[in-house]
């Protein structure tokens, strides 16, 4: 009898665990995607979401030639944050950005930040200036006659409209 029942109290404990595992699969937590930034003048937009939120950068820059840049989007584990990062990794970006927009869709931003370098090479972040760029509701964008065209970072976390029941 006793037997049985560290059977079944081992077969329950072992479907918990593996409920508990499948039902917070980290893979759909956070994506890092890697993309081009492309000069020539033209408008460009690159997206990427998790679940029911999306980060969608939209940028336009002259000069040199296309750069990798990464994506990160990221949900927190009660789904009250969401986050996006869009970055240079090689550190600072050769081309002159003449626009910028950040969007979080799903969300209201409650931190952003951008940045004309990144850390990279034993360098540290550093900021643009706040008179740069405008944090709004769901997104983040240059300011026209104020950006100083230097670009190579920009972070977003946005507060989720999930409530509990």
């Amino acid at each position: 009898m006793a037997t049985e029942i560290n059977f079944c109290v081992v077969n329950l404990a072992f479907l918990l665990v593996f409920v508990s595992v499948v039902a917070s699969d980290p893979a759909e937590q956070m994506k890092t995607v890697e993309f081009n930034v492309k000069p020539g003048g033209v408008v460009y937009t690159f997206s990427e979401g998790i679940r029911d939120y999306e980060c969608s950068f939209t940028y336009a820059s002259q000069g040199g030639t296309n750069e990798q840049w990464l994506m990160n989007v990221g949900l927190s584990d009660d789904d009250r944050l969401f986050s996006c990062s869009v970055w240079r990794p090689q550190g600072k970006s050769y081309l002159f950005f003449t626009q910028f927009k950040a969007e979080l869709k799903g969300t209201k931003i409650e931190y952003a930040n951008a940045y004309s370098q990144t850390a990279a090479a034993g360098q540290s972040d550093v900021p643009l200036k706040p008179e740069e760029f405008t944090v709004g509701d769901s997104t983040v964008t240059h300011n026209d006659g104020k950006f100083s065209a230097q670009l190579s970072k920009l972070t977003a976390i946005g507060k989720t409209r999930h409530d509990e029941l």
